[in-house]
């Protein structure tokens, strides 16, 4: 642990004392590494700016993530910068740079401070890192209670005032895991993945159920072979397809009338009943 803050001190004081660039010298340098891909240029140029990753990732340290993960994110980031920068524009490397680096490290937070995901639009993400912001500057004004100041927090980074409450939740407590254990008093020294009730049937119901519905299955076979063609046709599609089809279509299709059907699939299912009842007196109630 020392020996980690000990590098980190010294890569904070050789980023510090890293020489800084004018605008002609900055140019050469990003066209050189755009044009030419010298690494030395490429060097130069971000080794002058790590003090601009050290200052931006220092502004995101009360998410409660490593000062030197953010650094490394908001590395990340200026290089992206670099591969992107366009000398030609005018434009000095910083002030590029700076966007890229913010959003490597607030990206690199929103993946990392939860194990629960939020939302990664841009309205969710000025939510996520103003809220805390919003509330102390109107806290410091008149006392309001928490609905008018969610609402007026939601109209200022254009949200819902639910998605205010929602983020306020999550932004008050740590995650809890389920494998922590609770105190004595509340379990018995049990953990909280303990108290959670799962409704899925257990395993020996539901190898019963396959091992039953298997059995169903071959039973309503044997039992439709007792069927003429028609009736098999009549109660297949009115009582095994998924979408039964109507009395009215299956007359047109058969060239009789609805009545005529109906009359022909109830005495199918008589058929199916007794055939039922010969091989299996117990199972036939699955099928009535």
């Amino acid at each position: 642990m020392v020996k980690h803050v000990s590098s980190r001190r010294r890569f904070v004081r050789a980023a510090m004392d890293a020489p800084y660039l004018e605008r002609e010298e900055e140019r050469e340098l990003a066209i050189s590494w755009r044009e030419r891909q010298d690494e030395a240029a490429l060097h130069r140029l971000t080794s002058a700016h790590m003090r601009l990753v050290i200052a931006l990732a220092a502004r995101f340290r009360h998410f409660g993530l490593p000062l030197s993960d953010l650094i490394q994110e908001g590395h990340v980031g200026l290089l992206e910068a670099a591969a992107r920068f366009e000398p030609e524009r005018d434009v000095r490397f910083s002030t590029y740079a700076t966007w890229w680096i913010r959003a490597s490290i607030q990206d690199y937070i929103l993946r990392n401070w939860s194990i629960v995901r939020g939302g990664t639009s841009s309205s969710q993400k000025a939510l996520f890192f103003n809220l805390r912001r919003l509330r102390a500057k109107l806290a410091r004004g008149a006392q309001q209670p928490d609905a008018a100041m969610f609402a007026e927090i939601a109209e200022a980074v254009g949200v819902s005032a639910a998605d205010v409450a929602l983020m306020n939740a999550r932004l008050s407590g740590p995650d809890m895991s389920l494998n922590a254990p609770l105190s004595d008093a509340e379990s018995g020294g049990g953990a909280r993945q303990d108290f959670l009730v799962c409704g899925a049937p257990l395993q020996d119901e539901a190898v019963a159920e396959d091992i039953d519905g298997a059995r169903r299955v071959g039973w309503l076979r044997e039992a439709l072979r007792c069927l003429s063609a028609r009736e098999l046709r009549i109660v297949q599609e009115r009582r095994l397809a998924e979408q039964g089809a109507t009395l009215e279509s299956l007359g047109e299709q058969l060239g009789i009338s609805k009545e005529r059907v109906r009359q022909i699939e109830s005495r199918a299912l008589d058929k199916l009943r007794k055939a039922l009842l010969r091989r299996q007196p117990q199972g036939v109630a699955a099928f009535v």
